[in-house]
């Protein structure tokens, strides 16, 4: 395996620091920072889309062809991640619910507590966290660059989402220090994903040619289906040359890395 052991737990290490990022928008006013956060999601949604068709699946189909296997481990991805968000959704937005005995209290809405949305976040978090892990392995037993492609999709990706989940966290009542270290002990999943993702990767080819495929899945589930939405709430013609910019840009990122092949 070499250097890969390493190139794999810094890579790790860099993602679980992007959860301190949620810290820094206290500094920023709202509207700033909801434009730095829409450039984001444009350039993530790019190296997200880069990384899964110019990385994962070629490196896959290069070595056993596009198989039924490729395709469902690919929709495995997007099944997984699809699930996934959904019960996140779910959670950051069941605060406030239907009550059976509304006719008696004439109280429509009742509060869920509020402390039990941030653990629930925090633990959908470090799932997806430990994933990421798994991903980043499976890349880097690969190639070193698919491994940085795939981290650099990661960390990009992660930024907006932690700084979302920051956001729930002090909604949750958490102080502000306190969030900052659950959410990145949150983060440090990734360390566990990928210390397994090596273990089974290094027992097993098959793992690294099913993780990658269901890694591509997950990408264009994510780039796909909840960020670039997102870019559609602003349609103003200059937000949207800078959405459309940032967005190739995040694919000629992806491209530029098969250059240290």
């Amino acid at each position: 395996m070499g250097l890969t052991p390493i190139y794999v737990l810094a890579s790790v290490a860099v993602v679980s620091l992007v959860s301190l990022v949620g810290v820094l928008t206290l500094t920023l006013g709202e509207k700033r920072l909801h434009k730095i956060l829409l450039i984001l999601v444009s350039l993530s949604a790019g190296t997200l889309m880069g990384g899964a068709f110019l990385h994962l699946l070629p490196k896959v189909v290069e070595a056993q062809g596009f198989t039924l296997g490729v395709s469902f481990s690919a929709l495995g991805g997007v099944l997984v991640f699809f699930l996934l968000e959904k019960w996140i959704h779910a959670v950051n937005h069941c605060d406030i619910m239907p009550h059976e005995h509304s006719r008696l209290h004439h109280e429509p809405h009742v509060k869920v507590h509020k402390q039990q949305i941030g653990i629930l976040t925090l633990f959908g978090d470090g799932l997806h966290n430990l994933l990421d892990g798994l991903v980043i392995a499976g890349a880097y037993l690969v190639s070193v660059p698919a491994g940085i492609a795939t981290t650099f999709a990661v960390v990009l990706h992660e930024v907006p989402q932690e700084i979302a989940d920051f956001g729930v966290l002090l909604y949750s009542g958490f102080s502000k220090w306190k969030a900052v270290f659950y959410n990145f002990l949150s983060a440090t999943m990734a360390v566990v994903g990928a210390v397994l993702g090596l273990i089974l990767g290094a027992r097993s080819e098959i793992f690294v040619l099913y993780v990658l495929p269901f890694a591509a899945g997950g990408f264009v589930y994510i780039a796909g289906s909840t960020l670039i939405p997102e870019l559609h709430k602003e349609c103003g013609w200059k937000e949207s040359l800078w959405h459309i910019s940032f967005f190739v840009l995040g694919i000629i990122l992806m491209w530029a890395v098969l250059l240290l092949e």
